[in-house]
Formats: C-alpha cells, sequence, structure tokens
C-alpha cells in the first residue's frame, strides 16, 4: 500500500496505509518490496498515482483528488518512485479522477496517467495491473469490457475482474479480440503486455534448490506452534 494518508475522512485507505507522510511511506514500502521480492514473492505497489487524499471509497464512486501537478510529483509519486527503484513486480492503478492530469478519465483508464506518466515519465517497465474494474467507480460509467479495452488502452498490462461471473469475464475477452481484430488495440500493445507478464513469471519462479517449498512433514513441525498462536490470539484483540 503506497498510498499517502494525510486524511483522515478517507473511508477506504484508512489503517491499509503505512503512514502519513510520503517520505515515511517511501522508506517502509521500498523495505516491504525488497524483501518480499528477496523471498521470491513477487510484489504490488498501489494505488497509482494515490488514492490516500480522498473521501469517497472507490469501491462505491468515483473519488476526486484536486492536487495539482506539483504537489502530486512532490507527495503522492514519491513512494511510487521508490517502489520502482526498488525493482516491484507489478504496480496497481487507482479508480480516481484527477483533472489536473485527465479532465475526462478515471485513472486506471487514462492514457495520459498510465503510458504518460507511470511509463515515460517515471520510467516503470513492470508489469501494470487494473483495480477490479467492476467496482462502482467504473462500473457505474463504463460496461466491464469496454472498461478493459480502455484499461490495455491506456497501458495496463491486465485487468482484474474480481466477482467470479463468468459471463463478464467472457463477454470482456470478447471485446478484447474484438478491439485487436478492430485495429482499436494495436497488437503491440497486447504483445507488450504480454511480454510483461512473461518476464515476470520467468523471474519469480524460477525457483532455486535452496527455496523450495517445505515438506509435509516439515510443515508439521513449524506451524501450530505456541509463539505463531500468541501471534494470531494478539492479531484477534486488536481485530
Amino acid at each position: 500500500m503506497l498510498d499517502v494518508h494525510p486524511n483522515p475522512k478517507n473511508p477506504v485507505i484508512g489503517d491499509r496505509a503505512l503512514a502519513e507522510t510520503a517520505t515515511e511511506v517511501a522508506r517502509l514500502g521500498s523495505a516491504i518490496i525488497r524483501e518480499l521480492q528477496a523471498a521470491g514473492v513477487a510484489a504490488c505497489g498501489k494505488h497509482f498515482p494515490g488514492h490516500g487524499d480522498t473521501s469517497t471509497d472507490s469501491h462505491l464512486e468515483l473519488p476526486l483528488v484536486e492536487h495539482p501537478p506539483d504537489r502530486l510529483r512532490a507527495v503522492e509519486f514519491l513512494p511510487f518512485r521508490a517502489a520502482i527503484e526498488a525493482e516491484v513486480a507489478t504496480i496497481m492503478t487507482a479508480h480516481i479522477l484527477i483533472p489536473a492530469l485527465d479532465e475526462d478519465r478515471p485513472a486506471t483508464l487514462s492514457r495520459g496517467i498510465v503510458a504518460g506518466i507511470l511509463r515515460d515519465e517515471l520510467h516503470y517497465d513492470g508489469v501494470v495491473l487494473s483495480d477490479d474494474l467492476e467496482m462502482r467507480a467504473i462500473a457505474a460509467r463504463y460496461e466491464v469490457p469496454e472498461a478493459a479495452v480502455l484499461a490495455l488502452e491506456a497501458g495496463c498490462d491486465g485487468v482484474l475482474i474480481c466477482s467470479g461471473h463468468h459471463d463478464t469475464q467472457a463477454a470482456t475477452l470478447e471485446a478484447l479480440v474484438h478491439a485487436v481484430e478492430e485495429g482499436r488495440l494495436p497488437l503491440s500493445r497486447v504483445e507488450g503486455a504480454i511480454k510483461r507478464q512473461q518476464r515476470a513469471k520467468e523471474r519469480f519462479l524460477a525457483t532455486p534448490v535452496s527455496s523450495r517449498p517445505l515438506t509435509t512433514k516439515s510443515l508439521r513441525q513449524v506451524l501450530g506452534r505456541d509463539e505463531h498462536r500468541a501471534i494470531a490470539d494478539e492479531m484477534a484483540r486488536f481485530a
């Protein structure tokens, strides 16, 4: 979670945020990314270009961010710059409207934000994923298949459709195929997305022998230990 959280009225980021200042989010976020990926876990930084200073929930409606570009570059972008320096495997986009960057489209669907800023300005060449396209911030304005086409046009390499509705997923795949056949979605855009995904898989699925999963017998020796139960009890106490 790379969102800077200066707004206590934010109903969706809340205590998921690492900190209230950009420098601290950048420091903690990059440390988490490095440790996860050193252990063979592909990390994902979200929600670009920054969902922290909003007052509405993008699951329910489209949040508005009214900061000027200079403020965004100095604060919201800072943790993402640190994540890119830490070679984060994937970055997820935010369903937010930032008129200073794009007056019409949410960040997920904005070529100016995804391709223009994340790719060209911040020089990120990892996998870009959309947040769930069935969230109301997107779905209230766009049909999911159309949103998927727009997201790939904007520069996303993959899209999330999280409800499990197979008809929606099938319609989205069909829309993407038609967009390529009709020339709306360049084949090079699709090939670039596949190449980035393949590169990420090769990076994290080439597991060293020393990092192979533990055997069932070994797992039984470490799972359910008293110290683990104590941590679980402590977490439950604050839940």
